[in-house]
């Protein structure tokens, strides 16, 4: 009797197997561009000091050494909360904490134009740091919710080309809101940065309450088919995981493999955010007689070529389901591109370069995030992902000091190492083959 009742639910409910239309189009369609808009106004909210420094630093009377700094103290707030953030986002749903992540840190963002001194600076970068501490590793985990392992870089590669968006728009705006505004009301050009960009943050924060849902269940804008569907593809890969590799623990943040993780990402975070905190300034040592609009537009290039190179390494990985020379090979890229950025014969070169390393080190963020979906899952992967997050940017704290204090050799060296640490450490990394799926092994 067991039996007939098993067979009559199988019938009833689709399996991963079953011939119906596949809904990851229309859920890419519905949730992928909402959250790039999300990502972009984080990264313009969290990327803007960086060219607020041309005329913020002199403003406040602080020294190069003192500014890199208060740019790193910024994780010191996101280190200490980003994984208590992620695990509270799965006790109260992505939709609330979400919401309440953008909506803080989008009002502290805007406080910054009242820093007055080198202490109130630090101050509320710490706090800025606080309140965001938990957005990108959330929506890591909140595409992992969505997308099968075969789709995960592809989505992570188009939700990540808000970084090279936010910045291709965000840094021509940014100059211009500094040239236009500079002085108005009394208030300097980078005051007015902080406020124009850091409020409609907590506005569009408050939508994020009535367009997400927290799973595939809550999805009513699919059909019953393509939702049962989803459901189903999504618990068979997570079942396998489990089958492979254990059931959910909070053991698993501990285990080799997140460390290795976190090895890999300190070597692109210490690049990224070096270059977050330098791209202006040295363009500008190179353009020297550029207006800050003229050096947004020279600062957008980068970012724009990586959008292109970012999105066909995505697809590329996805389709091979390949990871591991994606990854090597990008952050090779970077290296040779912050080499040519040292080397710098003419600003024509110097700037071809910061092309090159933009592109490898964005080119390795939706490889890279692929990789802890293999093998953690549930609050191991809430937190998992929180831990790899937090503790290699570290890495972001001290880029901006690194390459301020060690010169433009330095980041090459880092990420460098990053390459060869990719590959040789991920000998058998494919997606969707969670079998394959394990880290150093022969």
């Amino acid at each position: 009797m067991k039996e007939v009742q098993a067979a009559d639910r199988t019938t009833q409910m689709p399996t991963p197997h079953s011939p119906l239309p596949d809904p990851l189009s229309k859920v890419a369609w519905r949730i992928v561009p909402f959250i790039c808009l999300l990502y972009v106004l984080n990264i313009l909210d969290r990327a803007n000091v960086g060219f607020a420094r041309l005329a913020m630093q002199d403003d406040l009377g602080l020294t190069k050494a003192a500014f890199d700094l208060g740019y790193g103290m910024f994780y010191v707030g996101y280190i200490l909360f980003e994984v208590p953030s992620n695990l509270l986002m799965r006790r109260f749903g992505a939709r609330r904490w979400i919401a309440r992540i953008m909506i803080t840190w989008g009002l502290v963002s805007a406080a910054t134009m009242f820093a007055s001194d080198l202490w109130t600076f630090y101050a509320l970068r710490i706090l800025l740091g606080i309140a965001e501490a938990g957005f990108f590793p959330g929506i890591i985990l909140y595409l992992s919710d969505w997308f099968p392992d075969r789709q995960r870089a592809k989505m992570t590669a188009f939700f990540m080309l808000a970084i090279g968006v936010a910045n291709v728009f965000g840094n021509p705006l940014s100059g211009w809101i500094m040239d236009q505004f500079d002085g108005v009301n009394g208030w300097h050009g980078w005051q007015w940065l902080f406020l124009l960009e850091g409020l409609p943050t907590s506005l569009v924060g408050v939508t994020v309450l009535f367009y997400l849902q927290d799973s595939p269940s809550e999805a009513r804008w699919l059909s019953e088919d393509e939702r049962n569907w989803l459901v189903a593809h999504l618990a068979e890969e997570d079942s396998q995981r489990q089958a492979q590799h254990g059931p959910d623990r909070w053991q698993a943040m501990l285990q080799p493999r997140v460390w290795l993780l976190i090895a890999i990402y300190f070597t692109v975070a210490v690049g990224s955010n070096a270059g977050g905190a330098y791209f202006p300034t040295l363009i500008k040592e190179q353009y020297g007689s550029a207006t800050n609009f003229q050096i947004g537009l020279l600062t957008a290039l980068p970012h724009l070529c990586a959008i292109v190179v970012m999105s066909l390494v995505g697809i590329s990985s996805d389709r091979t389901g390949e990871r591991r020379w994606h990854l090597a090979g990008s952050a090779l890229l970077a290296a040779g591109g912050w080499s040519l950025v040292a080397w710098g014969p003419s600003p024509i070169v110097a700037l071809v370069g910061l092309c090159l390393a933009q592109m490898g080190m964005m080119s390795m963020l939706p490889v890279f995030w692929t990789l802890p979906g293999v093998f953690l899952s549930g609050v191991a992967a809430a937190g998992g992902i929180a831990l790899i997050n937090s503790v290699a940017n570290i890495g972001g704290f001290f880029g901006a000091s690194i390459l301020g204090q060690l010169g433009l050799w330095s980041i090459t060296a880092i990420l460098f190492s990053g390459s060869v640490l990719s590959a040789t450490s991920l000998r058998r990394w494919h997606a969707g083959r969670s079998s394959t799926a394990e880290v150093g092994d022969e």
